[in-house]
Parts: structure tokens; sequence; C-alpha cells
């Protein structure tokens, strides 16, 4: 089985990492300080790595070494309950270079959540450590009004609630001439009505499913951000065929942070070259960042997937509520899941493997 972690509660102790970028900028200090009260006043005690108040780094908080250090520390930290990153970034691939994982997988399993380029932690954990992690909202957005998103996570670590839900809305990405919110903890903007692309295998081709029709997935949850999960396919981080052999049928989560639609279709076919969906039960495809609406040389944000994956015979669930473009559906990789989609209703419900 999967090393499930221990829920926590109040009286435990959260600690914060950076193992990618700190939280020294605005708005994410202000969020960041504002998430401290909010979850100190829910009864927690919380734990600080120095790197979080590091700006001293090239593309990352600090140096990857000490990076690795911090996250290592909290991680084998008995006192430490979970471990929440502070943010996303660009470079912890550097990190995880620093990063012991076979002490990770001696040590006693713990909650880590964090988004973006987090992946580069919750990849090896699932896959190499058999470790559930969070691809859930990092640590500033607890500063933000909770909403859907935040209880939801919350209630994931706590294990008061394990099933997650998409919302009818979503919240339309900042392009250029957008004024940018001033606010930093200001709620969610999310004006957009959230409209699913499912496909269904039907005859000889993926097809778009008709929005009665009632899609179902049943599998352990993998993936993450695409930009990185391309980036570590082969590496010596790179467990996916150990959990593809112990556990089966993979439902795989991906969402795109930085990549172009001509980018995410060589990425997708990246990994089914790498072999990583040969037994994949279906796929989760979070709405695209850069990519959002863009069209490249017939390349859209769908095609870009489907006609990749479309052999494969299993159902596509696309715009989902994942990653980038808020609101995000924290789920649990390394978990096993039963997904239901029916028109834009999408539903996770997470159980042990």
């Amino acid at each position: 089985m999967m090393r499930q972690p221990e829920y926590i509660r109040p009286g435990d102790t959260i600690g914060f990492a950076a193992p990618s970028f700190g939280a020294v900028i605005e708005p994410y200090r202000t969020r960041f300080e504002a998430a401290c009260r909010k979850l100190g006043e829910r009864g927690y005690r919380l734990k600080t790595a120095p790197s979080v108040y590091k700006n001293d780094g090239i593309g990352i908080s600090t140096d990857p070494e000490s990076a690795a250090r911090d996250l290592m520390d909290l991680y084998l930290d008995d006192s430490v309950d979970a471990v929440l990153s502070v943010g996303g970034g660009e470079l912890m691939c550097e990190t995880i270079s620093h990063i012991d994982f076979k002490k990770l997988k001696e040590a006693e399993p713990k909650w880590f959540m964090g988004y973006s380029d987090n992946t580069n932690m919750l990849l090896p954990m699932a896959s190499l450590c058999e470790v559930p992690g969070i691809y859930g909202p990092c640590a500033p957005t607890f500063g933000k009004p909770w909403e859907e998103t935040e209880n939801a996570a919350m209630a994931l670590l706590e294990g008061t609630e394990l099933t997650v839900r998409g919302q009818d809305f979503y919240e339309k990405p900042w392009s250029e001439g957008d004024e940018e919110e001033e606010d930093p903890l200001a709620p969610y903007a999310l004006t957009e009505p959230k409209i699913l692309s499912s496909y269904l295998y039907k005859g000889d081709a993926l097809r778009k499913a008709d929005r009665q029709e009632e899609i179902r997935m049943e599998g352990i949850l993998m993936g993450g951000c695409l930009d990185i999960l391309t980036n570590l396919a082969g590496t010596g981080y790179d467990g996916v065929r150990n959990i593809m052999k112990k556990y089966g049928p993979v439902i795989w989560v991906l969402e795109a942070c930085d990549l172009t639609t001509l980018s995410i279709r060589r990425a997708v076919w990246h990994l089914k070259q790498c072999g990583w969906f040969d037994t994949a039960a279906g796929f989760l495809i979070g709405r695209p960042l850069a990519a959002f609406g863009q069209d490249i040389m017939g390349v859209n944000q769908y095609n870009a997937v489907t006609d990749i994956v479309g052999d494969l015979r299993v159902p596509v669930v696309m715009d989902a509520d994942i990653g980038h473009v808020s609101p995000m559906m924290p789920l649990i990789m390394g978990s096993g899941a039963v997904v239901t989609v029916q028109g834009n209703h999408i539903e996770v419900m997470h159980r042990p493997v």
C-alpha cells in the first residue's frame, strides 16, 4: 500500500519551506503573513524555514543546497506534522538534486502540499517513496478569504472530507493590458462560466461526450504541472513505472503553466513515448495558463492533448479546475480515486490504495 500520512489537527505543527520561490515580494509576503495568522487562529503551531524569507538565489529563493536542507529538516523533524511550500517558481529541479529521497522514504510519512514547481517534490515522493502528497494551493493562498479551494485543501489535510468538486465559475487569466488587482488579500474574481470539454472513445475515435453522459474513471492519481513532468521523465526522480506495475490504472492529472499549445503537444507526446500512459485509466486536464485560448498553426489547448492520447481509448476531461487558472481543486497525488463527470459537474473521491 501507499504510505498514507496521518491527517493533521489543531495543535499540530505546520512547517513552511521555500524549495522554489520564497515569500519575500508582494503580494506573497502579505498573503503569507495573513495565512500564518489564520492558521494560528485555527489552532496550529507554525515553524518557518530560513529560506522562506530569503531572496539571494538565482531563479530560486536561495542556493539549491540550502533550500533542500530546509525542506529535509522540516520533513524529518518529528515535531512537524505537515509541510507546505510557500511558492511555486522555476528551478526547484535544482533543489531536488540535493534531496535524499531514500532517507525520506524511510521516514514517517507526512503531508507535503504545493503546486506548479512543487511537482518536483510531489512526483518523486509519490512514485519513489510511495507517499501521497497534495497538489494544491501554496501557503500564501490561505491568507486570502477562504473559499472552496482553501476549505477543500484544509479538509484533505485534516481528513474531514476526501471528496472534492469543481466549481461553476473560474477566474479569467490575467493578460497584457489588464489591470492587476492591487489588494493582495482580495477574494477570487470568479466571473467566467466553467464549461468542461469531455471526450470518450466512440466507435473508432475519441469524440466529444454528450452533456448527459456520465464519465467514470478509477485508478491512482498521478501528475501535476506538465512543464515540470516532462523535465523529470526518464531521470532518477521518475518512478512512474514502479507505480504502474504495483498499482495498475493511473488517472493522469495534467496542467500547464508557461507552455504554448505546441509545447503542450510535444510534452504529452514525450510522456506517452516514455511509457507513462501505458496503464492510463483517463486524463484530467486543467485549464492552461499561457496557452489559454491560444491557437498556433492549428494546434489549440484541446487537440494538443486529444490528438496524442486519442488512441488510448480512455476518457479525457479538459478545462477542469486544476492548476494555475483559479479556482483549484486540490488533489492527492498517489491516492486512489473515483472520478465522475457529467456535463460541467466533476467530482473526485479519494480513497487509500
